[in-house]
């Protein structure tokens, strides 16, 4: 059985060292220079997409797919959302509006998410810790959406797995 999850989130956020963490391959990325204000985050940044594989003890497979964070290349969303079963939404705490961010990916995913759930993983929440949890999930209902929001350590494979593992319970039962 295979199984499509998408992973966006804004530039710096975690999605390829996400899909990397749990990746049971070498991770397909499109990382490029940053050549706008985003060199001042980080060096590179993913252009087109990130792709890995978790493969299940089922046997069933999970393929991942990370958007670019940029607007700019935002019909990749689409693209890479056709298909999916679900979305991951990362977001950095230590953003500016990282509440405004959440939101913003919610309302560009609006179509997929019209039939498809998503989960909320929040990382660097070790650099910044406010907004806290309970914050993301009052601004999920002044939304009227319903996802789990997990404190999320990009680099760590168990978290990722819990992250993907509460997007997977929500597959199952057909929120």
């Amino acid at each position: 059985m295979q199984h499509k999850i998408i992973f966006c989130g804004s530039v710096g956020a975690g999605k390829t060292t996400a899909i990397a963490a749990i990746s049971d391959k070498k991770v397909v990325s499109t990382e490029a220079k940053a050549s706008d204000d985003v060199k001042s985050k980080k060096a590179t940044t993913t252009v087109a997409m990130d792709y890995g594989v978790l493969n299940l003890d089922s046997g069933a497979r999970v393929h991942l797919y990370g958007t670019p964070g940029q607007q700019r290349f935002d019909y990749m969303w689409d693209i890479l959302s056709a298909g999916g079963l679900g979305l991951v939404i990362l977001v950095d705490n230590t953003a500016e509006d990282p509440l405004g961010e959440m939101e913003f990916y919610i309302k560009s995913f609006e179509p997929f998410l019209k039939d498809k759930p998503f989960c909320v993983g929040v990382t660097r929440m070790d650099l910044g810790p406010r907004p806290r949890l309970g914050e993301y999930q009052e601004k999920l209902i002044e939304l009227g959406r319903y996802a789990p929001v997990f404190e999320v350590d990009a680099r760590s494979a168990n978290d990722v797995k819990t992250l993907i593992r509460g997007l997977i319970h929500l597959i199952a039962v057909g929120v």
